[in-house]
């Protein structure tokens, strides 16, 4: 089953998540996909532009903590760290192994691609998807997107690439968090973490115009610039912060396994939506 498709349009290399069923959530056979598109378009001298895209109604719901075919037990060949393999190992020494290797090693170095990268968000886009529109360049939404992190009902505090505070402004990602509640698009574009709204019926042209526009940039500039502001970012503390929070997300799973049910405190997908609804 493909989970990841490629295709190519002139300079720019699409990148979309196909598990539409599932509402694009990530398990790690997606995650290994994604890492194997982007390396074949880092690597392609014809591709200026990335675009990743989420098939069907919603971009992503984010990782795959309920589905079908959840492989969180699964070996993959591993490319982002040098941690070793999580299956066979227990406890703490197994969530961080693979944490560090499938969500925020693989996500730092998408950030780092040298070619901008675009996220084209519809519908949901939650705690893990999160981390995926957050690795991109520029996110361009519909207007009926939404973004929301409610990992904390969990007792979590923000998924693993946690860029919350660089995203937008830190008293707006302390709401986000500690509420839980879903910001619309529009919100998100005020807050500065979404470059522009468009209807969805437009999400397609208008992102593709701009990815176009981008691509007739040369190549070495695009990348210099790049480097440039995300250097900036780490000047900011972005790395280090993301290494601190790291640790506090895994002292809470730590504690959750103590003291509930499992790591993520016995919540899966029907009690995170029905808390989020409010049932």
């Amino acid at each position: 089953m493909t989970v990841v498709r490629y295709e190519r349009r002139g300079p720019v290399a699409v990148v979309t998540m196909s598990r539409p069923e599932y509402r694009n959530a990530q398990n790690s056979a997606m995650t290994y996909a994604l890492d194997e598109a982007f390396y074949r378009a880092a690597a392609d001298d014809e591709v200026k532009v990335i675009v990743l895209a989420g098939e069907g109604e919603h971009f992503s719901a984010g990782h795959d903590i309920g589905t079908p075919g959840r492989d969180a037990h699964v070996s993959f060949e591993r490319k982002a760290g040098l941690w070793w393999d999580h299956v066979g190992k227990e406890g703490a020494e197994s969530r961080f192994a693979r944490e560090s290797e499938v969500y925020l090693g693989m996500c730092r170095r998408w950030r780092e691609i040298p070619k901008p990268t675009i996220a084209m968000v519809q519908g949901a886009c939650i705690a893990g998807g999160l981390m995926l529109a957050w690795v991109c360049d520029l996110i361009v939404a519909s207007d009926d997107a939404f973004f929301a992190d409610p990992v904390v009902r969990m007792g979590i505090p923000g998924v693993e690439y946690f860029a919350h505070p660089w995203a937008m402004p830190p008293r707006i990602a302390k709401e986000f968090l500690f509420t839980g509640d879903r910001m619309p698009a529009r919100r998100a574009y005020e807050v500065g973490m979404v470059n522009r709204v468009v209807p969805r019926d437009d999400l397609e042209t208008e992102t593709f115009a701009l990815a176009g526009k981008i691509a007739a940039m040369p190549r070495m500039g695009l990348a210099l610039t790049k480097k440039a502001v995300n250097q900036a970012e780490d000047l900011q503390g972005m790395h280090a912060g993301m290494d601190s929070v790291f640790g506090l997300h895994h002292l809470a799973h730590a504690h959750n396994a103590e003291t509930s049910a499992d790591s993520l405190a016995g919540m899966d997908p029907k009690s995170m939506k029905a808390a989020a609804d409010g049932s």
